[in-house]
């Protein structure tokens, strides 16, 4: 049972396949530790084994074993043996922590601002003027300045296949750098118990190579269409406005819900669901029912037509 506890269907779920350098330095630490500490458990093993099989009562022995305490040999031993086991064991830890802290020019840097939300994650890049939701893309082989920060309670930032994790605390702002050296899709998490959709807190990294990654830049940077090209567009356009725009667009300041430019780009609902229309009704109908606690209220009086023309038009939003 501990070893399936370790299992993931999703391999970009483990951290013992890094697909970025500051993984790989964590992988590496990972398995220095755990060589330390199987040696220690080794020696500790023994030692009992030994004491229990060597000083065992025997048949026939009556007397009270010889009582020996005070060796100071011995103490000197069993106290410089787990001080020199935590010296071996900080120094790569301290140096890999200020590696990973070091900041690489800003020429070269990447800059994304993340912020936690219940129940879900929003994504700034300021070099670029672009804001997105649940979906992160990055380029291959750059190294990406993540700034950090939460506005309701503390959760934590974490791409296993890539390294991290980061706190997300309100009114503070924590970095982290990452790189991706592979182009792929990455899981990322909420590794921090933030309420009842806190399991569903998920988020995907999209690693590109420069040139994909240049062409979803130059995308998002487009404005959305103006003009509704069918009625149904028009009318579900008409209908957003009047139901969605004040939290998703953030008209309400006391609601923040995510960004929704270039939404039907995205691959997933809510950061959980495949993307398509059935999934999105069930979304828009009842939101509880597929991520208990999250803010985003039902849409369940609308009509079976105004349903679909509000979908369709959120599916134009390319």
């Amino acid at each position: 049972m501990i070893l399936l506890a370790g299992c993931s269907g999703d391999p970009t779920l483990s951290v013992l396949d890094p697909k970025g350098s500051a993984a790989k330095i964590q992988l590496n630490l990972i398995y220095w530790s755990l060589g330390l500490m199987t040696v220690v458990f080794v020696i500790v093993i023994t030692i009992f084994v030994y004491v229990l099989v060597r000083y065992r009562k025997r048949k026939g022995q009556d007397r009270m074993p010889e009582q020996v305490h005070g060796s100071t040999k011995l103490e000197i031993i069993w106290t410089v043996i787990p001080i020199a086991a935590l010296i071996a064991l900080a120094i790569p830890t301290v140096q890999y922590t200020f590696d990973l802290a070091e900041a690489p020019p800003a020429e070269e840097t990447v800059i994304i601002d993340v912020t936690g939300y219940q129940f879900w994650w929003e994504f700034k890049y300021p070099q670029y003027g672009i804001t997105t939701a649940q979906e992160v893309h990055i380029p291959v082989g750059k190294k990406i300045l993540f700034r950090v920060h939460g506005k309701d309670v503390l959760h934590s930032f974490w791409v296993p296949s890539l390294g991290g994790k980061v706190d997300v605390v309100p009114g503070r702002v924590n970095t982290v750098i990452l790189d991706a050296k592979e182009a792929g899709v990455y899981q990322g998490k909420c590794a921090e118990l933030c309420g009842s959709g806190h399991a569903l807190m998920d988020f995907k990294v999209f690693a590109k190579n420069q040139a994909d990654f240049d062409k979803w830049k130059d995308q998002m940077k487009q404005p959305a269409p103006t003009v509704a090209t069918t009625s149904s567009e028009a009318n579900g356009e008409k209908i957003f406005q009047q139901n969605c725009i004040g939290c998703h667009a953030g008209v309400n300041p006391n609601i923040q819900g995510p960004n929704l430019n270039k939404f039907a780009t995205r691959t997933t609902i809510a950061g959980v669901l495949p993307h398509n229309d059935e999934n999105l009704k069930i979304w828009l109908r009842n939101p509880q029912s597929v991520k208990p606690g999250t803010l985003m209220p039902k849409i369940d009086y609308l009509n079976k037509d105004e349903l679909n023309d509000l979908i369709k038009y959120l599916d134009s939003r390319k």
